[in-house]
């Protein structure tokens, strides 16, 4: 089994992206990192750049929501996973 990396500009998705693929709102996407759920990078132009284990963590997020969990208690969570996986 091949295990080769791909091109991370391939991998990074915009915030749209996040949250088209989610089915969040942007202003969620923007929420949840400034919260300190999800994480981004700046590209040259500023503009933020998420990679693709932001959409499990998003996934993640919203099925705690549902069953009642604080986002606190999700961050914590999910501060216990390592980062930049899925």
């Amino acid at each position: 089994m091949s295990h080769r990396k791909l091109n991370p500009r391939k991998q990074s998705l915009t915030v749209g992206d996040v949250a088209r693929r989610s089915g969040v709102a942007v202003s969620t996407v923007h929420f949840y990192e400034a919260k300190g759920l999800i994480e981004s990078t700046r590209n040259a132009g500023n503009q933020r750049r998420f990679s693709r284990d932001v959409l499990r963590r998003v996934a993640v997020i919203k099925i705690a929501q549902r069953t009642g969990m604080p986002l606190a208690e999700s961050k914590a969570s999910l501060d216990d996973l390592p980062t930049s996986r899925t």
